[in-house]
């Protein structure tokens, strides 16, 4: 049965264009778009109701009108339009609104909510605006609270030896510390490893007789580098061995860019943190000079020399990286600043300041994490804030800082918000603090008292959230926070020391047989402390010295050895006493006697082939006539 279905144009004018199409079938046409209808064929209809059993197919089709739905359209466009937009927000709250009560209605269980109840438009509104305000003022307190925590409601105390701590460094996922001071000791912790006790567990002297200036772990946390005294940098692993060693220059070259190495002590250095392998030293040679680590230290890569206002050459006290690995920050000892950019020129200074601090070290200079800002710490008790985009004058200044080291740290915090430094002891003074300022105005946020001693180096990690303090007196102070501090100093502090007691487990099972023969029998095991008091006794198993010797002669050697030499003492030697006050010929005569009687060495020897003896016709008193003496 072959049935032809046709569409008509659809277009918003049905009423002219539209065509009228009849369908010759069971499916009626699409005419004049007063109403679309599915019509069903009478014949099939009836002739499926009768196979099937069914009275019919469910619902019937729904009707759309077209015209009415566009007619709809055209007026809701036209009043989005001229409608402001608070009315537009209005209307869009109201039809969201619509729709969700439309669904809600379909769903609704039990009695619907009076309309007395409902709030109004208004309402909503003044409520909104309400809440934003107070979410806003909320969340700006808590964020300044937050931009300005400082972590220290706890502390941990680590003892690295007697004197100052001049170098602290972490290693990126803070499971380990290292700290160096002027004992020439750089010492190892582990807070996995360590319990309340905070004991390092390695000691070393990398740098043998020299001060420890500064240490620095690499991006990845696999190198350390060791800044000493000394004019070589050395480069050691996690666990204190050397992997390389820096070369010296010779220091009767006066062009210090014709050496391979500094000729001087080194003052500073740090890593690059883009270029893991990189790094670069000071030294008071006046130079800056930057490393492979992949080469060996056989030659710097580049070189920098300091200049100060009058030509000659000066040392630079502090350096770092800025975040992007390209910009070297130079703080020298006439209190200059200068900023290097080798992506131009290692000629000059991209950038310089001669009078930034009075003519003394800088002891410390630190880029941001975020931004262009710059901070300086100086020996001439001031610490400063500049910002790199206007390099002419500082943004913020504190003074009256203290300090009697060249190493005093001042740091960022992990955000920026904050900037700490430590300060020295004066005389009369008792207690070292460290003190925290806000970025945005320098404005004193806190003091935190740390020790009876002047507080030097400053190291806030960003992952850990603590801060560790290196001391005057060989103390390394860690603070910090219960609820926001991870790991660290807190993974240690919580676990007992707990005295090693030996096993009294045995290793060997035993049979305990109470009828067996005597023969077989074994004695049943005791305790360990009746053990070991058994053993004392043995002087096999406890090991016993030899005891003196009161009686006898010849002392240990005649009882003792099995050489020869020991035999022939034993035997010859020391077998029989000697008399010193016996004559020597009686001595020898006394054996005349038992030699003639019973010849044993020589007389046998001789028995065949010896000659008989004469014996002298004249007696002892008779001499011969030839010796007779002449008488007249």
């Amino acid at each position: 049965m072959n049935k032809k279905i046709s569409f008509g144009k659809i277009s918003p004018n049905f009423g002219q264009n539209s065509q009228k199409i009849e369908a010759t079938g069971t499916i009626s046409t699409f005419g004049p778009p007063k109403a679309i209808e599915a019509v069903e064929d009478d014949t099939e209809a009836q002739l499926m109701k009768t196979v099937m059993g069914i009275s019919s197919f469910g619902k019937k089709a729904k009707v759309f009108d077209i015209k009415e739905m566009v007619e709809q359209v055209k007026a809701t466009a036209k009043e989005i339009t001229n409608a402001p937009a608070e009315d537009r927000l209005e209307e869009s709250e109201d039809d969201d609104g619509d729709g969700d009560t439309e669904e809600e209605d379909e769903d609704l269980i039990g009695p619907p909510i009076p309309k007395d109840l409902t709030p109004t438009n208004e309402s909503k509104v003044v409520s909104k605006a309400k809440a934003s305000d107070s979410d806003s003022d909320d969340g700006s307190e808590e964020d300044t609270t937050d931009q300005l925590f400082i972590p220290c409601s706890h502390e941990a105390q680590m003892v690295h030896g007697t004197k100052a701590v001049t170098a602290i460094s972490l290693d990126p996922s803070g499971a380990r510390l290292a700290s160096g001071s002027v004992d020439y000791d750089v010492s190892f912790w582990d807070f996995a490893g360590m319990d309340s006790n905070m004991r390092s567990f390695r000691t070393l002297q990398p740098a043998d007789n020299h001060p420890i200036r500064g240490l620095y772990y690499s991006s990845t946390g696999d190198l350390l580098l060791v800044i000493s005294g000394a004019s070589q940098a050395k480069v050691i692993d996690r666990d204190g061995f050397e992997k390389l060693e820096t070369v010296k220059g010779d220091m009767y070259i006066t062009d210090q860019a014709r050496t391979k190495g500094h000729t001087a002590g080194l003052l500073a250095g740090c890593w690059n943190p883009l270029v893991k392998e990189e790094f670069l030293t000071t030294s008071a040679d006046g130079t800056v000079r930057t490393w492979d680590f992949y080469e060996g230290g056989n030659h710097h890569k580049q070189i920098i020399k300091c200049r100060a206002q009058n030509g000659l050459k000066v040392s630079p006290t502090s350096v770092s990286y800025n975040r992007e690995g390209k910009v070297i920050a130079c703080g020298c000892a006439d209190g200059s600043l200068q900023l290097w950019d080798f992506r131009k020129s290692s000629v000059a200074p991209a950038m310089q300041i001669r009078k930034a601090h009075q003519p003394t070290e800088v002891t410390s200079i630190r880029f941001s994490h975020v931004g262009d800002n710059l901070l300086t710490r100086s020996c001439d008790e001031t610490m400063k804030l500049w910002d790199v985009r206007n390099f002419k004058q500082a943004v913020h200044e504190v003074s009256d800082l203290f300090t009697r080291y060249d190493m005093t740290d001042a740091i960022f915090s992990p955000n920026d918000a904050v900037v700490a430094t430590g300060i020295s002891l004066r005389k009369g003074e008792k207690s070292g603090m460290v003190l925290f300022y806000d970025t945005s105005n320098f404005q004193l946020v806190r003091k935190m008292q740390v020790t009876e001693s002047h507080t030097i180096k400053l190291f806030w990690h960003p992952k850990l959230n603590q801060i560790f303090v290196g001391t005057g007196n060989g103390l390394i102070k860690c603070y910090y926070d219960e609820r926001r501090s991870l790991r660290g100093a807190t993974l240690c502090a919580v676990k007992v020391h707990r005295k090693t007691q030996h096993s009294e487990v045995m290793s060997t099972q035993q049979v305990i047989t109470p009828h067996a023969l005597p023969l077989f029998r074994q004695e049943r095991r005791k305790t360990s402390r009746k053990q070991m008091e058994k053993d004392r006794l043995d002087p096999v198993k406890s090991r016993r010295p030899d005891l003196p010797i009161t009686s006898g002669q010849g002392g240990r050697v005649a009882s003792s050895g099995g050489t020869l030499s020991s035999y022939v003492i034993r035997n010859l030697g020391l077998s029989k006493r000697v008399d010193d006050d016996q004559d020597p010929r009686e001595a020898i005569l006394k054996y005349a006697k038992d030699a003639e009687e019973n010849p044993y060495w020589i007389t046998p020897a001789y028995s065949k082939t010896q000659p008989q003896a004469c014996t002298s016709k004249y007696t002892e008193n008779e001499e011969p006539a030839t010796k007779k003496s002449k008488t007249e």
